[in-house]
């Protein structure tokens, strides 16, 4: 099928358009182009050329003249559109097919007269053809049908035989048997639009929706015939036609309005044009997806057949199970709170594998650096030492590994496994540690892979349906360039050595030649007569020189893509090539290794792998002669070879073979037994082999047999034959004779266990029955469950029963615990399971889902384990990855701390360490973001702007006033305090001062900066620098909501840089979503902002070793660990973190990789490799009573040390991620927070404590955590509780719960106060002082404070027992009144802070309490809709003398009138009322209250402040308002944590203000100190106070 279409240009004519054009195929010019008034769908030009018909959508057709384009007729028949027209070959009539179901006959010469019609059709008309002598023609219709008409009457011939001989004039039809081939084999799809044949080259050209024009032979009349595919239409191609002359091909696109005008190239010629100049779309034009069954390529190779039609998939994939896990934990909720059995403390080591994956991969097989050799098996990586005869393993995969690939250097592998989402690991072969793990664009698993020639760059081919290819930038693991391979499947990926950019991929059917192109690639075909099937290729000795083995035993030989010449090299397939400085060397099928010179000219030697040739020091038997080679390597003077079987082997140049590893062969492996007395073992497998291991060092095979049948026998050893030697080849038989005798299918009878005296077996079946025989007759046993356990049974190799009860998982729908066996101490149960865990239990396991160890070598099920005769090891056996693994037993005592232990349990205990109210609080607290607030008060009623105003007396009598009046002028609203002085309105607020510092919810977040001149802290949403020295603050005000988290980068490279986290809501990357603010502390400019998916909040931030990666941790339901490159803005990678709170993550202080995070029963031990982060949760078993805590801090020593604090006070000490030992009660209560020194590795934790002599709630350790000494803080709390600690020169930094920041001093222990705060909110109360620059808050806490403005600081506080909730001072400020939340009051005096007096007639809060200005009166306002009356003068005993009723609602702000004869209330139910002082009458009329002056105004209702109300506080309110005292401007807070100026009075609606942001949600009061010199703001959730400086406008 040689034959090729070459495209040209775009050409010819019309559709859907109202307009028709003419085209020139010789110098493609329009030639003529015409106008209609209708649509046009279709047309035809009759055979002698005079005439051209148009069909239109109307259901009209119009036939013009060619030569000048005048209208011969127009015939409306039909109202659908009309599809299809054709002129009769003898010229003498039209055909008509419309959308009406029907074909219409005209004649010509008739001036187009209706002569018949053709109406079998149910469906529109879809194609038409006529026969040669123009009596018949053929249609099909969107039904499918095809159908025959004699013409011209239109009569149905339903006769096929009147039609055998029937010759057609053209064929465009897409129905009928000779154009069966142009439709897939097995579907029904209908998306091909158009057909033109060209009889006399026989070839056939359709279109179809997909924007392919596509060649094929015709004839084609099997199904899925071969064919070339053509691209360049975008999508559907509606019409296509030959030329006349069938030297063009003419297509036409529906949506690209593209004519595209292809040329033809005849078979003969197109052999020419590859040997002239090879145009590249002659080339490439051969299609993937012809699939007819005269397939031009060999019948393929049983091997190779049988590995294209593996596919990996499984049902169940290790990604799964934490999903399935937390499924299923609701249903056992009850089950965590019962006790269950510990772990074993013993573990076990993966010690030795025999086993090598040679069935399904090839090249897997390589010399280290250090002459070691690496492989892989299973699951596991393994680095054979053939000297020592060791194995060492990279256990980070947990599935099977299908393809290995080293780096240039030879000191690193990269390994590809089976995964849903399927991950690339790169991994040192020394230390075995992973460098990088690539993920997120393979799925079902990774087949291929290769390294570039300088290491950096690695090539990927992925397992799903297209075999995606990815090139990598292994070490930042990002992804260069990603294009879908193939449909079938690929073998090899190479990159080019000597081009980075360009690689080759070769597979079933396929060569490809690759070059990448930005983050695509673009691809070639290679040019070869015929097709073949790749195994295998290696770049040559020049860039453009390629080399590859086909499945017929071939080398092709290619320069850049194409074929210069084949070489036969093997019988059958060449599975592997090895290029060589000065030649290659080649292995296939026939089980030859081949070396061959630089060209493929000679072969230089070969290697047969015979029995015969086997070397004295083979560790095993070779089971065959001449395997089937799949991987060859050169290196340190031998050949390495791996073979289908299972082997690898070691060829010396001279000639003698060591066979080094071997496995079983493919088929699953099932039995498995240990000799009751030796260290020896014996398997049976599919592979109808049985084999008997040496378990001591020498770790050889010792014997095999071949059996007959290849089932899944149990093997037993008999319990007599202590004394037989293995290489009695008798007794080896007689075992087999009997294993035939007793063997049990697997799947009638699962497991079974013998009583010591050899009189009952237990059996345990599929359908999950535990059965009881007699022996040895075989009757049937009931025995209670209670008396099983009783019974002394000989082995234990059952997994039902009361005694393994807690074996079973909780997810045990997908995974069945498939085998089991007792250790002959009858201490530890293993097991193996459907997903690859070898588990260790403590015996007996009762109880349901007990605490276990889990190891991860075997990739899918374990079918069987064993113990040795003495404990030392366990044996365990894979089904489908054919490997027998021997695990040596670690006993407590000499266990060292391995990495491949694995501490699980399917349910995590509900006992966390104890409880603490703290992190209860802390743990359950929901952070909402500001723009959600909703009311602070319980407001009911219409909000003042919507109100509508009352009209005045005048204007309901219709009086209309003089704009003049002589009446007398109205009088000043409020009474100014500064006549006299020039009245300036103020025009700006500036942050001046922040009381407060967020210690109840938060930790870690107080720093030294500028060694120690400075310190760090944050609250609201500001950060906070304070200068020690002139007790100055500046602040960082570019967060939009309440800063969590705080840290700084002690990297000397990125001095006084820091990391804040706020609140956030939905991770969506929108304006509200968390962010993260990377800022320089000393100028306040933001360096970076990090937008992050962390939902809800970021809890904790930390930076790297280098400063250059930051780590956050979010509020969100997975609590997902993210790290960033935070100068780029960019996400490095994320993970989920752990089900329930992470209270700290924090990088190791000398590592950028490594870090540790925890939090609610949780301590996890981080790495990230490359793109991804690979973690191990904490292992506790290694101390006796050890139990998973919650874990609230982090601190790190020398030598992998970490320490973890606990809410119990314990500190966990953990070497890697064992824990080794427990400084038992640090702390007497939680130990929040931990600091590791830097420069003298000392640690300084911090706790929840009551003082005393010997301990405090701060200490200070050495860097291994085993001396302390405790500092006092004395804030005079009964129990101190630090949350934040720093350590600088010779002080340490405290941060308290109380919002206090204390400095410590190390020599003599001295504490001075740096920060005070209310420790708990809201501050409800704030009162200024008449003539100086101090002022009250009253808070919740119980305490109220006095702060002095220009000394910035606390100058006194008083602790009152009950949280309080309004303060204020008599107007000559020598009294204070403070009401509180009990409905009490108290009056001090200001100069003793004595009691002047005191009184309670209330039992609700008190919401505002006020003196009048002639300090005769106080006002009290409730919640219970009250105001009283106490008339001063009387005395102390503070007798209510009136009280106001009828309130509405409850009182929120008070203000008396300058004469103190009138006060007005502002409401809960949006209402300002007037009452008389002291009567308490209500004044309601307008005129009487429009005529008061006030003493002050804090009322945020009024027609004066309707202003004041913004247009979205629909569900959030202003909450509090003060008018200056020169009564021009007012500021307010609100419900959105602003602070907003207004002017005075502001009655206009939606009134213009300046804004101020800083504090959290809801503010609480607000008020103007003396002079209007300072604006304090307090805060409700923030618990801080703000002192705002203000900006009077200049005369």
């Amino acid at each position: 099928n040689c034959t090729n279409l070459c495209i040209f240009m775009g050409y010819y004519f019309l559709f859907f358009f109202l307009i028709w054009r003419i085209w020139s195929l010789v110098d493609h010019a329009l030639i003529a182009r015409c106008n209609m008034e209708e649509p046009i769908r279709c047309a035809a030009v009759s055979t002698d050329g005079i005439h051209l018909a148009l069909g239109m959508k109307d259901g009209s057709f119009t036939v013009l003249r060619v030569r000048d384009m005048t209208e011969v007729v127009h015939i409306k028949d039909r109202k659908e559109a009309i599809h299809e027209l054709k002129y009769s070959p003898d010229g003498a009539h039209l055909a008509v097919g419309s959308n009406d179901n029907s074909v219409d006959i005209y004649g010509v010469v008739q001036r187009y007269k209706k002569a018949g019609e053709c109406v079998a059709s149910s469906s529109f008309i879809t194609h038409m053809d006529w026969s040669i002598d123009s009596k018949y023609l053929q249609t099909n219709d969107g039904n499918g049908r095809r159908l025959f008409y004699r013409m011209p009457s239109g009569k149905e011939v339903t006769n096929r035989e009147e039609l055998k001989l029937v010759q057609w004039s053209s064929w465009t039809c897409v129905l009928g048997p000779e154009v069966n081939g142009i439709w897939p084999k097995y579907s029904d799809i209908n998306d091909i639009n158009s057909v033109d044949a060209n009889f006399n080259s026989q070839v056939l050209v359709t279109a179809d929706d997909y924007g392919l024009v596509k060649l094929f032979r015709y004839p084609c009349v099997r199904k899925g015939a071969k064919f070339k595919k053509y691209l360049g239409h975008s999508a559907h191609i509606t019409n296509v036609r030959w030329s006349h002359d069938y030297q063009w091909v003419i297509t036409i696109g529906g949506a690209d309005h593209s004519v595209f005008q292809w040329k033809f190239v005849p078979e003969r010629k197109s052999k020419e044009t590859l040997h002239i100049a090879p145009q590249e779309t002659l080339v490439d034009s051969h299609s993937e997806e012809s699939d007819s069954d005269q397939s031009d390529v060999p019948e393929m190779d049983s091997e190779i057949e049988q590995e294209t039609q593996l596919t990996y998939r499984r049902q169940v994939y290790k990604e799964d199970l934490p999903q399935l896990k937390e499924q299923c934990k609701e249903k056992h909720r009850a089950m965590a709170m019962k006790k269950r059995e510990r772990a074993p403390a013993s573990g076990l080591r993966l010690h030795f594998i025999h086993g090598y994956r040679g069935y399904d991969c090839r090249s897997n097989l390589f010399y280290t650096q250090t002459g070691e050799i690496v492989y892989h098996v299973a699951a596991v990586g393994v680095v054979y030492n053939r000297q020592q005869n060791t194995q060492r393993f990279y256990l980070g995969h947990d599935d099977d590994i299908l393809c290995l690939a080293i780096h240039p250097v030879k000191d690193y592998v990269a390994t590809g496994q089976v995964g849903r989402d399927s991950s690339i690991h790169i991994w040192e072969t020394e230390f075995l540690k992973p460098l990088s793990v690539l993920k997120g664009f393979h799925q079902f698993g990774v087949c291929a892979l290769d390294f570039s020639a300088d290491g950096k760059r690695l090539a990927s081919v992925g397992l799903d349906d297209n075999h995606t290819i990815v090139l990598w930038e292994w070490r930042k693991g990002e992804k260069l360039s990603t294009i879908r391979g193939s449909k079938d499947k690929i073998f090899v990926i190479k990159i080019n050595p000597y081009m980075p950019d360009k690689l080759i991929t070769a597979g079933v059917k396929q060569m490809k030649f690759w070059h990448r192109a930005g983050g695509g690639l673009i691809g070639k075909k290679g040019s070869m007569g015929k097709t073949e099937t790749m195994m295998s290729a290696v770049y040559g000795w020049t860039e453009e020189m390629v080399f590859s083995g086909t499945c017929t035993g071939d080398i092709c030989i290619w320069r850049d893509m194409f074929l210069v010449k084949t070489v036969k090299a093997h019988d059958g397939p060449v599975f592997s090539m090895h290029a060589l400085e000065k030649g290659f060397v080649t292995g296939g099928k026939d089980g030859i290794v081949a070396l061959w010179d630089d060209t493929f000219e000679r072969c230089l030697k070969t290697y047969a792998i015979k029995r015969a040739v086997l070397a004295p020091g083979s560790k095993g038997l070779l089971l065959e002669d001449n395997p089937s080679i799949r991987a060859i390597s050169l290196g340190h003077g031998h050949i390495l070879v791996g073979t289908k079987n299972g082997e690898i082997l070691e060829v010396d140049k001279n000639g003698p073979i060591t066979l080094l590893v071997q496995g079983h062969m493919e088929g699953e492996v099932w039995g498995l037994a240990t000799h009751p007395h030796l260290p020896l073992c014996a398997t049976v497998s599919d592979d109808k082999t049985l084999r008997i291991w040496d378990l001591s060092p020498s770790h050889c095979m010792l014997a095999v047999r071949k059996l007959k049948k290849g089932k899944k026998m149990f093997t037993n050893y008999s319990l007599e034959s202590a004394a037989f030697s293995m290489c009695s080849q008798a007794l080896i038989k007689y075992w087999v004779t009997l294993s035939f005798n007793v063997s049990f299918r697997y799947i009638s009878a699962s497991l079974f266990c013998f009583l010591v005296l050899g009189k009952l077996l237990q059996v345990n079946t599929s359908a999950k029955e535990q059965l009881f025989f007699e022996a040895p007759r075989g009757k049937k046993q009931t025995i209670p469950a209670t008396e099983v356990d009783k019974i002394d049974w000989s082995t234990w190799t059952c997994v039902l029963g009361s005694s393994c009860e807690g074996i079973w998982p909780v997810v045990s729908e997908v995974t069945e615990v498939t085998s089991a066996c007792l250790s002959n101490d009858r201490k530890l149960l293993a097991t193996g399971d459907d997903l690859g865990y070898v588990k260790l239990f403590k015996h007996p396991v009762k109880g349901k889902y007990a605490k276990f160890k889990q190891y991860m070598a075997h990739s899918t099920h374990v079918t069987n384990v064993r113990w040795s005769h003495d404990d030392s090891f366990l044996a365990s056996v894979g089904g489908s990855d054919t490997c027998l693994m021997i695990w040596s037993h670690e006993t407590e005592g000499r266990r060292e701390a391995r990495q491949c232990d694995s501490e699980e349990s399917d349910i995590e205990s509900e006992d966390d360490g104890g409880y603490d109210s703290d992190v209860t609080r802390e743990n359950e607290i929901i952070y909402v973001i500001k723009a959600l607030s909703t009311n602070v008060r319980p407001m009911t009623g219409v909000k003042p702007h919507l109100q509508q105003k009352e009209p005045s007396v005048d204007e309901r009598q219709g009086v209309v006033r003089p704009p003049v009046s002589r009446a007398p002028p109205m009088p000043e609203k409020l009474q100014t305090n500064n006549v006299g002085k020039k009245k300036r309105p103020i025009e700006d607020l500036v942050l001046e001062l922040v009381l407060g510092y967020r210690g109840n919810d938060c930790r870690n977040n107080v720093h030294y900066l500028n060694e120690g001149a400075d310190i760090i802290y944050h609250t609201a949403s500001v950060g906070v620098v304070l200068n020690l020295t002139t007790a100055c603050q500046s602040f960082y005000l570019e967060h939009s909501d309440d800063i969590l988290c705080l840290t700084i980068n002690q990297h000397p490279k990125f001095p006084n840089v820091v990391a804040t986290g706020q609140v956030g809501d939905a991770g969506d990357m929108s304006a509200t979503s968390p962010s993260i603010h990377v800022w320089e502390a000393m100028n306040k400019q933001t360096l970076s902002v990090l937008r992050c998916h962390h939902s809800r909040g970021v809890c904790s931030v930390s930076f790297s070793a280098t400063g250059k990666l930051l780590l956050s941790v979010g509020l969100d339901p997975q609590h997902t660990l993210t790290i960033w490159k935070w100068r780029e803005g960019a996400k490095v990678a994320s993970r989920a973190g752990h089900t329930q709170r992470i209270f700290v993550a924090e990088f190791r202080p000398d590592s950028d990789t490594q870090f540790v995070s925890v939090g609610i029963k949780h301590v996890r031990f981080w790495m990230l490799a490359g793109r991804a982060l690979l973690s191990k949760k904490g292992v506790l078993s290694s101390i006796e009573d050890a139990r998973m805590q919650t874990m609230l801090s982090v601190a790190f020593g020398a030598n992998n040390l970490t320490f973890t604090g606990t809410i119990s006070g314990d500190v966990c000490v953990w070497k890697e991620h064992v824990l080794v030992r427990i400084v038992a009660k640090a702390h007497t209560g939680p130990v929040f927070t931990m600091y590791t020194t830097l420069r003298d590795g000392l640690i300084v934790t911090g706790g929840k404590e009551r003082p005393s002599k010997e301990g405090g709630a701060l200490k200070l350790w050495d860097q291994e955590l085993k001396r302390c000494r405790a500092f006092r803080l004395e804030t005079g709390q009964i129990i101190d509780c630090v949350r934040s600690v720093c350590r600088g020169k010779g002080k340490i930094l405290v941060g308290t719960r109380n919002a206090e920041i204390i400095e410590v001093g190390e020599k003599n222990a001295a504490c001075n106060i740096l920060v005070n705060g209310h420790m708990d909110g809201p501050i409800w109360g704030l009162g200024a002082h008449p003539t100086r620059d101090v002022f009250l808050s009253a808070a919740e806490d119980g305490t109220v404070r006095l702060w002095d403005i220009s000394e910035r600081k606390m100058l006194n506080k008083v602790n009152l027992g009950h949280p309080a909730r309004a303060v204020s001072y008599s107007p000559e400020g020598d009294m204070v009144a403070i009401g509180m939340k009990n409905g009490e009051f108290i009056i001090l005096l200001v100069t003793s802070l004595k009691i002047w007096g005191k009184k309670r007639d209330r039992r609700s809060a008190i919401q505002d309490i006020r003196f009048s200005p002639d300090s005769r009166y106080l006002a009290v306002g409730s919640s219970e809709n009250a105001v009283d009356f106490y008339d001063l003068t009387l005395g102390p005993q503070l007798n209510r003398i009136n009280c106001c009723r009828d309130i509405p609602s409850f009182v929120m702000q008070m203000d008396f009138s300058a004469d103190s004869c009138y006060v007005q209330l502002s409401t809960g139910a949006y209402k300002r009322v007037v009452y008389e002082v002291p009567s308490g009458k209500q004044v309601t009329e307008q005129a009487v209250i429009d005529r008061i002056t006030w003493a002050t105004w804090t009322s945020v209702l009024g027609d004066e402040v309707v202003g004041i109300w913004s247009r979205n506080t629909d569900k959030a309110d202003v909450t509090c308002a003060c008018v200056s005292h020169s009564g021009l401007n007012i500021v307010t807070g609100d419900d959105y944590g602003m602070v907003k100026l207004f002017d005075f009075p502001c009655p206009e609606k939606f009134a213009k203000h300046k804004r101020f942001l800083g504090h959290s949600a809801h503010l609480t009061n607000i008020r103007f100190t003396n002079g209007d010199r300072f604006v304090v703001s307090a805060g409700g959730d923030d618990r801080s106070l703000f002192v705002w400086r203000c900006v009077h406008a200049s005369h």
